[in-house]
């Protein structure tokens, strides 16, 4: 079973805002895996299901709000009890070009809540992750509502492009890619 967990912020005020790039990354796997998400009852998240090549695929929208996404993603690791080698995160990332992703099997939650939620809750840092490069070049804006505001539209298409390629890695994972082929072939620059 491969669990593939997207981040963001649950609600329209939320939608195409920076720290939705793991929301819209995910939405395109539900999309291209034709599944729609729902929420299960006991768990904290809206999820979609599916089957590829014969293994069970959990796709994860959080419903916690960022700061809280180890609540949801560690009750849904517990409930499908799957070894966290085959649970993915996608997320935005400061640390990140705009336009770029970066994929690890492992580390540390950076300076990301939604991450350092997660590593708490499943008291572990080894699970893959996809951060999304969302860089602040704007001094004037604060932290917060630099990752709360909408996607500007002159790089509209650096974001697209990037959501994507995310969104494909994810789908290679799924797919039981080897990590170290996925590695080489989503670090690369675009």
């Amino acid at each position: 079973m491969k669990i593939v967990v997207g981040l963001g912020n649950p609600g329209s005020e939320y939608e195409k805002t920076l720290h939705n790039l793991g929301f819209m990354a995910i939405d395109i796997v539900a999309e291209k895996l034709s599944c729609d998400f729902f929420k299960k009852a006991n768990l904290k998240a809206m999820t979609a299901e599916t089957v590829v090549k014969g293994e069970k695929v959990i796709l994860v929208k959080p419903l916690t709000f960022m700061n809280l996404s180890g609540e949801a993603v560690s009750a849904v690791v517990n409930y499908y009890k799957v070894p966290l080698k085959d649970v993915m995160i996608m997320y935005d990332d400061l640390d990140i070009d705009v336009g770029a992703i970066r994929v690890k099997p492992s580390g540390s939650s950076g300076t990301h809540n939604g991450m350092r939620s997660i590593v708490a809750c499943l008291n572990d840092t080894a699970f893959p992750r996809v951060r999304i490069g969302s860089k602040k070049d704007n001094d004037e804006m604060s932290l917060i509502d630099y990752v709360l505001s909408k996607i500007p539209k002159e790089k509209a298409e650096l974001y697209a492009a990037a959501i994507k390629r995310a969104a494909e890695c994810a789908i290679s994972f799924i797919d039981g890619m080897d990590f170290d082929r996925i590695m080489n072939i989503y670090n690369t620059r675009v």
